[in-house]
């Protein structure tokens, strides 16, 4: 079976921090919001979307106009 070093690697760097916080995912957590703050870089939050109802509010808006406009026409 075929390996990727790069992988292997990752792996092993993976293993070897999750070992250093004996497996705690709560201190894992921490440590990372830390190096983030640490980083001076901008974090940006994607986890919050809109909801379809926001989304859509506007266009629903638009069909009934839509539809009342439709309604005037005369044929």
């Amino acid at each position: 079976m075929w390996k990727d070093e790069i992988v292997e690697e990752i792996h092993r760097i993976r293993e070897e921090y999750a070992k250093s916080f004996n497996y705690d995912l709560d201190a894992i957590f921490a440590d990372l919001r830390k190096k983030e703050a640490e980083s001076g870089r901008e974090v940006v939050n994607l986890s919050r979307k809109p909801s379809l109802t926001t989304r859509w509010s506007g266009r629903v808006k638009d069909l009934d106009e839509d539809a009342k406009d439709t309604s005037h026409r005369s044929t």
